[in-house]
């Protein structure tokens, strides 16, 4: 087998253990303090935002139209509304505007 199956493999194995690491040490407890449940609530927004705030640095005309569409978007539609139409316009943008 190829050296990259092995490091997809590992990887797998690494992340599925930090996960179930994370959900046993949790459930240890019998009450979580309210800031520590909100800490990982806000987890999902931190990492979405790691993930946008880089390509943001080299955006372009169709990466911002995209950004102000979701946000526009996100005032009144749900979740899958929002990335669907961001989705579009960014596909769109990129395909006409370049």
């Amino acid at each position: 087998m190829s050296t990259t199956f092995w490091i997809i493999i590992a990887g797998a194995i690494a992340t599925y253990l930090t996960r179930i690491g994370g959900h046993l040490v949790i459930s240890r407890f019998d009450h979580i303090h309210p800031r520590v449940e909100a800490g990982l609530n806000a987890v999902p927004a931190a990492v979405l935002t790691t993930l946008v705030a880089p390509e943001l640095l080299n955006a372009g005309p169709a990466e911002w139209a995209a950004l102000v569409v979701t946000a526009v978007v996100s005032l009144r539609g749900g979740l899958m509304a929002m990335f669907l139409a961001g989705a579009v316009v960014l596909i769109l943008a990129r395909q006409f505007v370049g």
